[in-house]
Formats: structure tokens, C-alpha cells, sequence
């Protein structure tokens, strides 16, 4: 009976393991392509610039709709004394008003939200790229702090084999009890180095993991963006939506400029009623034009403000075109100088290894002292740390310049 309950057990067993396998899985973030998709539902900030874009729309809707006309109802000479105790001698006005707008108000203010909702859909796409490029840098920083703590592991490891091999020649009595208490120091380090490590890990998933909008914190990512290839990008770009967006709140100063210098017209209201005089039992038609003086408000204060406003986004327009160029310039020699500064790590890491390799044979072999083989774990840690640190500064520089090439940083890697 016993030996029948063994294949259950076990079936049970790779059932949990493969449900809880699906679920660590499924906390796993995607490679950046992927991730990038996904969050484009559900980032709160990509969600603010939709529902900008929205309020935008329903302004825009908003200003072109026509003054509303008002219904009035007057009753006089009523309720009152001597012949007017009553509603006998009453006259009774039923009208309607309308206001008529002048001076192309309704044109220059449909104008003016069609172009803030120009510079709004230009900020939203605008945020889709800084979006993209803060997503990257996220999602390197955490694949960064995985590769850091695979190093810190690999140390812990490195520096518990050294303490090994320092322990069995002190016991042999070729090396004295000081190594052995040095090699112990240098494995506490490595430990320690490897929590502050996994504590890295965790603060950069769960940045990702806020930013990207995730419903559960991530418990890894994929990879992979550290080692992507660049994208060749056009040096000019056709488009750049920060520019657009400049541009973009640039028009739209100044069709409020225009909106502001129409309101300085005043506008009619005409009006049309019909009057009954109860005594009488007759009726009379009413008409009525009234219009606002313009004496004490003409608007210049408004029409000033506006002035200025679309002054101050002309200079925020040549301010975006100059750091434009000044970004894509300083992003592309950084990015040069990255894929330099990688090989050269590359080399250094490669060095580093067979330093180590050599001093742990050399100690082994009773040749060397415990320092040197401290020191060149040491140096090979470093270089390492070094390479992760160049890797992410690629990234860096690669989705700089992609953001000032109006591009998604890495879309399209595999």
C-alpha cells in the first residue's frame, strides 16, 4: 500500500513544483521589447498623458459650441394696490434672448483648442519617449543589480575556497594562524558585500515594477538589455516630439493671443417676446438689442498675458532645439566612448581572471603569500564590477541618444 502511495506523492509533488515554478515565472519581468509593450497599458504616467489628451479633446469639442439662449418670463404691474391689487391690469412678457458673439470669438476660440489639443497629443508623444527611455534605464539598472550579485556570489564562493586552502596550511603548519583570520576577514567582506548586493536587486525591481505599473513586484527580469546591440539610427532625425511639443506650445500661444484680442469686442444679445396685457386682452410683440460698454475693461491685461506667454514659449522652443542637438551630440560620443571603455573592460576582466588563476596555483603551491592571492580576487571582483558598470553606462548613453532622435530605445532588439 505504501509503495502504491510513492507515484502519487511524487505526481503531487511535480504538480506544486511546476504550479510554483509558473508562478515565479510569472513575477519574472520580460525582455525590454516585451516589457516595453506591456506597459504601454498599464504605466501610470503613459495613463496621464492619455487622459490629458482626452481633457484636451473635450475642450476642444467644448469650444465650439454656441452661446446658449436664455427664455425669460416677466410679470409686472401685478400684487400690488389700488387698481394693480390683482392680476386683472397685469402685462406679462414672454421673450427669448440670444447672444450674439462678434469680433470671431467662437473662431478664435475653436482656434486656440484645437491647437492646445495639438500640444497636448505632442506632450503625450513626447512622454512616450521619455517614457521609453526611463523604462530602459529602470530595467538595465535591475538587470545590473542581478549581474552584481551573481559577482558578489562568485566572491563568496572565490573567498570560501581561499579560506579552505588557508585553513589546511595553517593545520599543516605551513602558513600561520594570521592567514587563517585573514582569509576568514575576507569571506565576512565578501557575505556582506553580497547582502548589500541582493538588497540593490530588490530597490531596482521594485522601481521597475512601479514604474512599468505592474500589478505584482518583479521578482527578476530576462535580460539582456545590457548586451544588446545598438540600433543605427539616421544622425538628423525627421522628428523629435520634443521639438514638436515646443512647437506645438508655441502655436498654441499664439492663438490665444488672437482669442484674447477678440474678446476685446463686445458682443450683442438680441431679444424677441411677446407681451400680453391682461386688461386690455391684447398682445404685443417685443424686441430688445442691448450691448456692454466698453469703458472700464478692454481686455488689455488679458491680451498683455498672452503676449507674454507666447514670448516665454518661443524662448522654451529655441532652448528645446539647442539642447536637441547639444543631447544627441553628447549621447552619441558617450555612446562611443562606451562600446570603447566595454572592450577595453572586457580585456581587463579576462586579465583579472588568469591573475587569480595563477596566484591561486601560485598559493597552493606554497609559492606565493596569502596577500597576493587576496589581492588578485581583489582585482578580479573589481574588473567585473567595472564591466557591469561600463555595460550600464552604454545603455545610458544609447537611450540618451535615442530620446533625442525621437526614438524608442532598444524596440526593436530581439
Amino acid at each position: 500500500m505504501s509503495s502504491n502511495r510513492w507515484p502519487l506523492r511524487a505526481a503531487l509533488a511535480c504538480i506544486a513544483s511546476g504550479a510554483l515554478g509558473a508562478s515565479v515565472t510569472a513575477q519574472t519581468a520580460p525582455a525590454f521589447p516585451a516589457l516595453l509593450k506591456q506597459a504601454q497599458a498599464s504605466a501610470p504616467r503613459l495613463a496621464l498623458g492619455i487622459a490629458e489628451t482626452r481633457a484636451a479633446e473635450g475642450l476642444a469639442a467644448q469650444a465650439a459650441a454656441r452661446p446658449n439662449p436664455t427664455l425669460g418670463l416677466v410679470v409686472e404691474n401685478a400684487a400690488g394696490s389700488g387698481p394693480y391689487k390683482d392680476f386683472d391690469g397685469a402685462e406679462t412678457t414672454l421673450s427669448i434672448e440670444q447672444p450674439l458673439e462678434l469680433g470671431g470669438k467662437r473662431a478664435a476660440r475653436t482656434s486656440a483648442a484645437q491647437a492646445d489639443l495639438a500640444a497636448a497629443r505632442a506632450r503625450a508623444a513626447q512622454g512616450q519617449v521619455d517614457f521609453a527611455r526611463d523604462l530602459a534605464l529602470a530595467y538595465a539598472n535591475a538587470e545590473a543589480a542581478q549581474q552584481r550579485r551573481a559577482i558578489a556570489r562568485d566572491s563568496v564562493d572565490l573567498a570560501q575556497a581561499d579560506t579552505r586552502v588557508a585553513r589546511l596550511l595553517v593545520d599543516n603548519g605551513k602558513e600561520a594562524q594570521v592567514r587563517a583570520v585573514q582569509a576568514e576577514a575576507g569571506l565576512a567582506a565578501a557575505r556582506a558585500e553580497l547582502g548589500g548586493a541582493q538588497a540593490e536587486v530588490e530597490t531596482a525591481l521594485a522601481r521597475l515594477s512601479a514604474l512599468a505599473g505592474s500589478p505584482a513586484a518583479y521578482t527578476a527580469v530576462a535580460g539582456g538589455l545590457l548586451d544588446a546591440a545598438p540600433i543605427v539610427a539616421p544622425p538628423e532625425p525627421a522628428f523629435s516630439p520634443a521639438i514638436a511639443a515646443a512647437r506645438a506650445e508655441r502655436d498654441a500661444a499664439r492663438r490665444r493671443i488672437a482669442l484674447e484680442r477678440a474678446r476685446r469686442t463686445p458682443d450683442l444679445a438680441v431679444s424677441l417676446g411677446i407681451r400680453r396685457f391682461q386688461d386690455e386682452d391684447a398682445t404685443a410683440a417685443v424686441f430688445g438689442v442691448s450691448v456692454p460698454l466698453p469703458l472700464f475693461d478692454r481686455n488689455r491685461g488679458a491680451v498683455a498675458a498672452a503676449t507674454a506667454n507666447a514670448q516665454a514659449a518661443e524662448a522654451r522652443l529655441a532652448v528645446a532645439q539647442a539642447e536637441q542637438d547639444g543631447d544627441r551630440r553628447a549621447a552619441a560620443a558617450q555612446a562611443a566612448a562606451a562600446d570603447q571603455t566595454l572592450d577595453a573592460s572586457r580585456q581587463s576582466v579576462a586579465a583579472a581572471a588568469e591573475a587569480y588563476r595563477l596566484a591561486r596555483i601560485g598559493y597552493d603551491a606554497g609559492r606565493l603569500p596569502l596577500s597576493e592571492l587576496l589581492a588578485a580576487r581583489r582585482d578580479l571582483i573589481a574588473a567585473r564590477g567595472r564591466a557591469v558598470d561600463t555595460k550600464l553606462a552604454r545603455v545610458k548613453a544609447l537611450a540618451d541618444l535615442a530620446r533625442a532622435q525621437g526614438r524608442m530605445p532598444f524596440g526593436d532588439q530581439p
